[in-house]
């Protein structure tokens, strides 16, 4: 390991990305509980035997589609989300809720209820950690081509805050463009369009 020649801090020689680590947990105090979320408070021991409690909420994973049609527009709902008190933009995404279901299948069942759309051809994209500093939360993301709606008589009822959904198709080079000028601000949206945008300048 070389440490860097001016600041803080070890050069980078080779790839480096996250690795796997567990500090030993004291106690677990269970505080919420419920089919889709639980919330603990954990007393980890870090290396030198200090104690800190911790929140950790443990939603169950999630999932999260971009969905791109013949023309290069990306698909996103527009949604009310309550913690914020705003509308958001979007991917179509959904929880891992129905059990034994695997991730791109639920996909494609969220962006078939969200949006009435069903894709041919299936990539993954990212893998999220979202609130890493008190969440468990993981987002498998994909990119949905060969698009298609859902026949009526096939389309999901949506209830709640979905009953109240948009669907908007704009243009690849805007939703960039409005991640940058901070008109997107969902992290799994803004992390998807701007993976796909490296992935093509690549």
């Amino acid at each position: 390991m070389t440490e860097h020649p001016g600041l803080p801090g070890l050069l980078a020689a080779t790839a480096i990305g996250d690795a796997d680590e567990s500090w030993p947990v004291a106690s677990s105090v269970p505080q919420f509980e419920s089919p889709y979320v639980s919330l603990t408070v954990d007393t980890i021991v870090d290396p030198s035997g200090d104690e800190h409690a911790r929140a950790v909420v443990r939603p169950n994973g999630a999932v999260a589609v971009v969905a791109i049609d013949g023309a290069d527009r990306l698909l996103l709902v527009e949604q009310y989300r309550h913690p914020t008190g705003r509308r958001l933009l979007e991917l179509p995404a959904g929880t891992l809720d129905v059990e034994g279901e695997a991730p791109q299948d639920a996909a494609a069942r969220e962006l078939a209820e969200e949006a009435d759309v069903v894709a041919a051809t299936w990539a993954p994209l990212l893998h999220l950690q979202m609130t890493p500093g008190y969440s468990t939360e993981r987002i498998q993301v994909y990119v949905a081509s060969d698009l298609t709606p859902v026949a009526d008589a096939d389309r999901t009822e949506r209830e709640a805050e979905e009953a109240h959904m948009a669907q908007w198709w704009l243009p690849f080079d805007d939703a960039v463009a409005g991640v940058l000028e901070g008109r997107i601000t969902d992290a799994k949206t803004v992390a998807a369009i701007l993976a796909v945008r490296a992935q093509r300048d690549r």
